[in-house]
């Protein structure tokens, strides 16, 4: 969006600019009945393209204020995502004026009165409009948090979400139970988020990841390396299992735990737009009832487990039955579980390979 011009035959007189300090939303310059000072003592501004912008989105703000400062910035920010119906308003404003100004979310609130300048307004001025056309702030920032790790995030990859920690610490219980090194693969690794939180937690664990996009293995390499695991993590690009080298990359896995695409077609239509319209469709996307990649999965998965190992996955939040029934057809487990995430939604299997 861009500022709104200023028409040349309306520009006040520079002596009409009266208020040395901004006024807050709400406030006025000065009370009624109170004499104004001297205007000839004050000197006119150029105002700024990006102070415009926001003046003209949030009329309430008094024309002459030119000082943003990171709490009004917050404030207003938080404001216009919640008339927007953007998910979690104040965090996504955190989140982005973080981002520009290189500072901790703490430090926001440490900083409140800071000034911010105009280069700095600029860079969130076009932030701003993005995300209020739902494009996720994750990509903007290139940074997500995910098990309490900072990753980064792309396009060619799928934001990590609170749902898939709770298939981390499960997958992470299990390796603890056992003992020696452990060789678990990831499939569908994206950004890596898995792999790299299971092996941040678990110092045993020696982990393939496997990806068919390329692009998406790129951001999982960055997140590997930031987090100092390269050499407990081996990423392969490739469909599923098929880049896997028996013997290799290891004989057989402890551990398979996999965030597969699980949207169903029906599903697919309905997603919200800043998923639907910006995340890749290849790592959501899987067939008419959302169960084409882990029936794929299934077919090939006895090779790859040792005795007494287990697979662990993500699911659609009504997939739980039809998922044990294609698990019990393998007959190569024992108990199927089906765990509910906090939305008591399906969202965790947990099934352990018999030991015959």
């Amino acid at each position: 969006m861009k500022p709104p011009k200023t028409c040349r035959e309306n520009k006040p007189k520079q002596t009409q600019f009266i208020a040395a300090e901004p006024a807050c939303h709400g406030e006025v310059p000065y009370e009624a009945g109170l004499a104004k000072p001297d205007q000839t003592q004050f000197h006119t501004r150029r105002l700024s393209r990006p102070f415009l912008f926001f003046t003209s989105l949030h009329p309430g703000y008094n024309l002459p204020m030119q000082n943003w400062t990171i709490q009004k910035l917050l404030n207003w920010i938080t404001r216009h995502f919640t008339e927007k119906g953007i998910d979690s308003p104040r965090l996504s404003a955190e989140l982005l004026l973080s981002h520009v100004l290189e500072l901790k979310r703490i430090e926001l609130y440490t900083q409140f009165d800071r000034p911010v300048a105009e280069e700095q307004l600029g860079r969130l001025r076009d932030l701003v409009k993005r995300a209020a056309h739902n494009e996720p702030v994750a990509y903007l920032t290139g940074r997500t948090e995910f098990y309490s790790l900072e990753l980064k995030v792309a396009p060619d990859c799928m934001i990590p979400r609170p749902e898939t920690e709770l298939l981390v610490e499960r997958a992470v219980e299990f390796l603890r139970t056992r003992t020696g090194a452990q060789f678990a693969c990831d499939l569908c690794t994206g950004c890596g988020c898995i792999a790299v939180a299971i092996a941040k937690n678990f110092s045993d664990a020696r982990i393939v990841a496997t990806d068919i996009c390329d692009a998406a293995l790129n951001i999982a390499a960055q997140n590997v390396e930031k987090h100092q695991l390269k050499d407990r993590i081996t990423l392969l690009c490739g469909d599923l299992f098929d880049p896997v080298v028996p013997q290799l990359d290891a004989g057989k896995f402890d551990l398979v735990v996999c965030n597969p695409p699980y949207v169903s077609a029906a599903e697919f239509e309905k997603l919200d737009k800043n998923v639907k319209d910006f995340e890749p469709k290849l790592a959501l996307f899987a067939g008419e009832d959302g169960l084409d990649i882990c029936r794929r999965i299934f077919e090939k998965l006895d090779r790859f487990l040792k005795p007494d190992a287990a697979l662990m996955l993500e699911i659609g939040y009504a997939q739980g039955q039809a998922i044990k029934e294609l698990l019990e057809q393998t007959n190569c487990f024992g108990e199927v579980r089906i765990e509910k995430d906090f939305h008591n939604n399906d969202r965790i299997v947990t099934a352990q390979k018999t030991s015959l």
